[in-house]
């Protein structure tokens, strides 16, 4: 089997994977960066995200796994003391795995071909230096008219991140659903928003139209992007999945329990 080690800088994770390469070389697994069955990363949740991006292309036979060496990681099973439990995990795999939705970003430009997207947390949008106002869609037919800082659309794992913040539902990651979450909300004498956060079944899409002349802020996951002539956005769960390697993968509510409760 072919494994791959992606790692953020800090000491410990560098440390970390010291050791895990030198418990791999004593071990028929390959390294191999390009074509990998399984990606390893060590760090957090911004590692594993860096990682997903990166190997995006590959999804459908790419399976992720996670080493946690930071303060909280929602995407991670293993600490930094296991690394022995890995490596016979991965010395035993049976290709198993555990898949969770994607987000899906159609990103409509006026000067420019539509570019779509896949996010594993959230996108957001917002406009740079006035409040956003959006004409909000669903299957097409018009919704409402918002005027607040910005909008979030997240995928159930994502649920648990800037969704949370903003107030938004903590959704169970297999569900394949999205989510939709206002960000300060202003509403007045003219303009009326549902105010609360919109679950919406995979199959149902999301346009977002914007105004013309304004700069706006996109973001897709750790990604930003600064435009000036985006005309809209259109959202919908993508046909693509994340799959994690089934090792042990820790329960969703058990992890919600871990990083808000305990």
């Amino acid at each position: 089997m072919k494994v791959w080690i992606i790692h953020n800088d800090q000491e410990k994770s560098l440390y970390c994977t010291k050791k895990l390469q030198e418990k791999l070389a004593r071990t028929e697994l390959i390294l191999d960066q390009e074509h990998p069955d399984v990606v390893i990363t060590i760090g957090g949740d911004g590692t594993l995200l860096g990682a997903f991006h990166q190997y995006e292309d590959q999804l459908d036979h790419v399976r992720f796994t996670g080493v946690h060496t930071g303060h909280l990681g929602f995407y991670t099973d293993w600490r930094d003391y296991e690394l022995d439990e890995l490596v016979e995990s991965l010395l035993c795999d049976q290709k198993e795995s555990v898949s969770y939705p994607l987000l899906e970003v159609t990103v409509h430009c006026r000067k420019h071909e539509p570019r779509t997207f896949v996010a594993l947390n959230e996108s957001t949008v917002r406009c740079i230096h006035q409040t956003l106002i959006a004409d909000i869609a669903i299957q097409k037919e018009w919704f409402e008219r918002f005027l607040g800082d910005g909008l979030a659309l997240s995928t159930p794992t994502g649920s648990t991140a800037y969704n949370k913040s903003l107030g938004g539902a903590v959704i169970e990651p297999t569900m394949n659903v999205f989510q939709l979450t206002e960000m300060a909300a202003l509403n007045n004498s003219v303009f009326h928003t549902l105010g609360s956060s919109m679950i919406l079944q995979g199959s149902e899409r999301v346009d977002i139209h914007l105004e013309e002349d304004k700069e706006y802020i996109v973001t897709i996951d750790q990604k930003t992007y600064t435009l000036n002539d985006l005309q809209s956005l259109s959202y919908t769960l993508s046909k693509k999945r994340i799959q994690f390697a089934k090792y042990r993968h820790t329960p969703f509510w058990k992890r919600v329990k871990a990083a808000f409760l305990e």
